[in-house]
């Protein structure tokens, strides 16, 4: 497994996060010679790597808050599990029909359309194991781990739901309200997952929660600018996937300009919540600044 972020900050997280995938995930996938062939099926899209930018800002925000780590590792990598899990079924051929990703065949490209279907359900289930069974949270701190990633898992299937069939001619109000499903919700759990394990009062919650809401937001207007501009060798997944589905985003409905424009408020609103967050979160920052300012 791979990851790749930006900063040495981040890279030291995001080690931490790929060496309990390789240990935990491992162990749970088992080493049954007559599920060999699925095993590698379900390592194949982790293997991909990526940015591990979800279980980095669960890292990131008990770090500002100067809690421990280790209690949010198995909670980091559940939620890179869900992560992937949806990529794998948003690449299938009855959605996004995709070939790549990160660079790499997708996994129903690899491995076949009913096995990519199987890893997918796997992931998922793995996730929700990796959290049940970890033995370093308190009990409390679990289940509010498990209800925080179930609540942002449901509303990122909601999310696909509205990308895959929206309201007749779609506004910017309708095209932010599917990408806050889909795709700001796993952003949010980075960090509210990570609000949950640290106890963090109510004060402190509602400012890191508004400031994952907005990460939420400008990581989506982002994507959308990229996959309107960028090539498939730099995004490493098929540029242009956007226009060639009929997929309604932040591009198409405002134009690359004003989606360029939202991107620099948005980034502008981010750093004006992290100035004023309890704690220190230099982490944080340079996730932010990683979400606005990628290539990929």
């Amino acid at each position: 497994m791979g990851s790749s972020t930006s900063s040495e900050h981040l890279a030291r997280l995001a080690g931490l996060v790929e060496a309990e995938l390789d240990a935990r995930v491992g162990a749970l996938i088992g080493a049954e010679p007559d599920l060999a062939p699925f095993a590698a099926a379900l390592r194949h899209p982790l293997d991909a790597g990526g940015k591990r930018l979800r279980p980095v800002l669960l890292l990131a925000t008990l770090e500002a808050l100067g809690r421990d780590l280790a209690p949010g590792l198995a909670s980091a990598c559940a939620l890179e599990l869900i992560h992937t899990f949806s990529l794998v079924h948003d690449d299938l051929p009855a959605l996004d029909d995709d070939d790549l990703r990160r660079g790499r065949p997708t996994t129903h490209v690899a491995y076949g359309e009913d096995v990519a279907i199987l890893v997918g359900d796997g992931l998922f289930a793995l996730a929700f194991r990796l959290i049940a069974e970890d033995p370093l949270p308190d009990p409390a701190a679990r289940l509010g781990a498990v209800a925080e990633l179930a609540r942002a898992t449901d509303g990122m299937v909601r999310g696909q739901y509205l990308d895959l069939h929206p309201v007749p001619d779609p506004d910017e109000a309708a095209v932010a309200r599917m990408s806050g499903l889909k795709t700001g919700c796993l952003i949010e759990a980075g960090i509210g997952m990570g609000l949950v394990l640290a106890d963090a009062d109510p004060d402190a919650q509602a400012a890191y929660r508004a400031l994952g809401r907005e990460l939420g937001v400008g990581f989506q207007i982002v994507d959308d600018v990229l996959d309107a501009t960028g090539t498939s060798a730099e995004l490493g997944k098929t540029a242009g996937a956007d226009v060639a589905n009929d997929r309604r985003t932040f591009v198409t409905v405002l134009g690359l300009e004003a989606a360029r424009a939202r991107a620099e408020a948005s980034w502008a609103r981010a750093a004006a919540l992290l100035d004023g967050l309890p704690g220190d979160p230099a982490a944080l920052r340079e996730a932010a600044a990683l979400i606005y300012r990628r290539t990929r």
